[in-house]
Parts: C-alpha cells; structure tokens; sequence
C-alpha cells in the first residue's frame, strides 16, 4: 500500500516534504513520532498518532514511537501560551512503560518483522550531553535568525501569553538533535507529527543537512478540531482517555455515538483501518437515513474494539440498551459498579440508610414517598403503578405497598426507580 495515498484520502496529510513520498516509494523507510509522557495512559488527542504509525506500519515501514522523557522535563512551547508543569525521571519512566503496554495492543512491538515497531526515550541519548557539549555541536549549526522566525516562537514573543523561558526557546533544538540521533543510530529518515510541529521538523532536518549533508524529510496531519472549531478530544469532563482506569469503555463509546454527522464523517477515515470502499458505503448509508445514526455506531464500534476490546464493547452497547431500550434486570445486574454509575451519572439521587432495607425491607410507597421523594404522594404512586408506568431494577412494579428488601438491591447498594421509559431515579443505600 502507499502510504501517502492512504493518508491523503483519509484527510490526514497537511504539509509535506518534497521527496518524501518518492523515498516511501523507494524501500521500507524508517520514520518516528514523538509522544508527550506527561500521563501514565495516552487519550484520545494522542490517537491520531498513533493511527499514523499503525497505517505505516501497515504499508510494511518501520515505526518508532519517541517518547519524550528529555523534551517532557522542558516543555514543547508549539500552539500554547505558557509553560507547563515539568516531570521527574521516575515519573517519565513509569509513564513511559504504561503508554507501551498501551500501544503494544494496536501496534507490534514484537515480531521478528524487520518493520516491527520500537520505542525510544530521548533521555537515553540527552542525559549524559552537557550543556557545553550541545551548545558546540549542535547550537552553532543553526542561526538564531532561523529559530526566531518559527511561528511558535514569534506568537510567544510578540506577546501571545507569558512570552518565553530560555528552557522553551531551546526546545527546537532538543526535537531536531532528537532527529539527527535517530537518523544516525536508526537511519530513521522521516520524522512524523501534528502540523503545530512542523517548525520543530523542519530544524531537525535541517539539522541533518548542516550536520551530515544528508536529506530527510517531515510529513504532518492537520490538527484535527470538531466541526464547531472546538479543540477535538475535550469534552466538559476532561481528557477522553485510552485506559479505563480513567475513562471506562462505556464512556469511551458514548463519546463517539454522540458525535456529529459532519465530525463522524470525517473521523471514521482517521480513527479506523476500514478500508475506503466500506467506509463509504457507510456514508451513503447514514446519508439516506441519518436518524439511524449509522455513522455514530460504526466509528464506535470500530474505535472502542480497537482500544478496549470487542467483549468491552458489548458491555457498553448493552450499558446504552439499559439507559435508553429495553434491558433485563439480569443485564443491569451484570454490570460492573463503575459502569452502572456511569451509565446513571447525573440522574436525580437519592440516599437512603441501609437500615431501612433489613430485614422483611422497606414498604415501596413509604421509599419512594417518604424516604425518597420520587414521587409526590402514594396516590401517584398507585395510579403509576396501576396503569404499569413504575418499575424497579428494570422490572416492573405490580403492588405499591411490596416490601423492598436488602437482596433486592444492586451491588448490596443501588436501587433503579423507572417512571416510564426515561425518568430514572437512582435509591442508595448508605451504611
């Protein structure tokens, strides 16, 4: 497969280099792409990367994933306006090995393929440079006139944010050292990123021709946004992350169904390894019935399978048939705690004491009138339950006055109040 034809009409190539794709052409190629090391798991900004590597990969080059132990102690001052926080080494470390058993997942690391995928820590090559030593090779080859007139610094010092430390102003530097190093120890000859790194790619080969006389060459994708110009992988809660630990498979999942038409049109070409003949049978399939969100459901089921698993996804399909269709008791009760509090964030909650349920239990109408105002009175209570708008757990209430008891309770704790389809109430049980 050619790569650059695979990337183009997915919409993920921006700038590139010429000859670039002619060296593609010409043998198996080397090419790298750094990864911030801030957090022990990537999220979803990162995976537009990572996808990169793996369709590399996939048109049978070699991917090296560069993790910037060196370059995260300084901080990248590419489309921000301050500086960051900085790490320790210990921290960098264990971060790096998460973010490997991560991508191990979706990219091979380790076959006996000669494209087979590494990862690298510019640390190694850093720690033991001086500064003397740096600022003698590698700081006279390139002019301050050239590091000045990259856009990521003019923004800084023509007053966009707190202007710039000396730290940051160097951090070209350290990115294109990072290249000349991969490029004499790995013969790696394409450095790969967002398009806000391209001034950092292009001082890196540059530094590789002042340095070494040789050509290498730098691909970037569009820094992808959301149809309404907002920054993509944000939402009101925060990162979408890739580890469940922080972001569950539920939520991950949600997070792409509840994409927009426009956005899922495009994301689907960059967030899975569907070919394009499929993808755009599933274009015309959304276009000719949108309400079926065929889109949504397919880059959701494509993503979350990738990352998580197709078990996971199940559970989250069936976490969404709870929420929103027709789900069994059995099913609610098959999901795990963090799940089943998810799928119930933000419904009315109300907490009971444990007390209450022991024993024979509590009457329905004294929980759901007295303890809980769920509903505003017993008569309501008994027209709902007369006319089968009430139900418990997903089942249906038959008698007003049944006596609700500890076993009845999700995970010894929860209690699930439907009136009708969509108005949940959620009941917990607090010792």
């Amino acid at each position: 497969m050619n790569f650059i034809k695979e990337l183009t009409w997915r919409g993920m190539v921006q700038d590139m280099m010429p000859g670039a794709e002619e060296q593609l052409q010409k043998e198996m190629t080397t090419a790298y792409l750094g990864i911030d090391p801030t957090a022990d798991s990537l999220h979803i900004g990162h995976l537009v990367g990572v996808m990169i590597l793996k369709h590399f990969q996939h048109c049978g080059h070699k991917p090296i994933f560069l993790v910037g132990g060196a370059t995260g102690m300084i901080g990248d001052p590419s489309g921000k306006s301050s500086e960051r926080n900085l790490l320790d080494e210990d921290t960098l470390r264990h971060n790096q090995d998460a973010i490997k058993t991560q991508l191990a997942k979706w990219v091979d690391f380790d076959s006996a393929a000669p494209n087979a995928a590494e990862m690298v820590n510019n640390y190694d090559w850093m720690k033991d440079i001086t500064f003397l030593d740096f600022i003698r090779d590698i700081g006279k080859m390139i002019t301050v006139n050239y590091m000045m007139a990259k856009d990521s610094v003019k923004k800084r010092f023509g007053g966009e944010g707190e202007g710039m430390s000396f730290t940051e102003f160097t951090y070209q530097l350290v990115q294109g050292f990072d290249f000349l190093t991969l490029f004499e120890q790995k013969n790696c000859k394409i450095q790969l990123g967002g398009s806000d790194q391209w001034g950092n790619i292009t001082t890196g080969t540059e530094l590789i021709r002042r340095k070494l006389g040789a050509e290498a060459w730098g691909i970037t994708c569009p820094l992808i946004k959301k149809s309404d110009g907002v920054k993509f992988g944000k939402t009101e809660s925060g990162n979408v992350w890739l580890d469940p630990r922080y972001t569950s498979p539920y939520k991950f999942c949600q997070f792409w169904l509840n994409v927009s038409d426009e956005d899922a049109e495009s994301y689907i070409k960059i967030f899975t390894m569907l070919d394009k003949a499929t993808i755009e049978a599933i274009i015309a399939e959304h276009r000719e019935a949108p309400h079926q969100r065929a889109l949504q459901k397919a880059l959701a089921r494509e993503v979350t399978c990738m990352i998580h698993s197709e078990a996971e996804y199940n559970k989250a399909v069936e976490a969404s048939a709870i929420l929103f269709g027709n789900a069994t008791s059995e099913a609610l009760r098959g999901l795990d705690e963090q799940t089943f509090l998810q799928v119930f964030e933000g419904v009315p909650t109300f907490e009971v004491p444990a007390s209450a349920f022991a024993g024979e239990g509590i009457a329905f109408s004294m929980l759901c009138v007295e303890s809980a105002a769920i509903f505003s009175s017993k008569g309501e209570l008994r027209r709902l339950v007369q006319g089968g708008g009430v139900s418990v757990n997903k089942e249906k209430v038959e008698n007003s006055e049944m006596a609700v008891a500890a076993s009845v309770l999700i995970s010894g704790k929860y209690l699930l109040i439907q009136k009708g389809r969509k108005n949940c109430h959620l009941i917990v049980a607090k010792a």
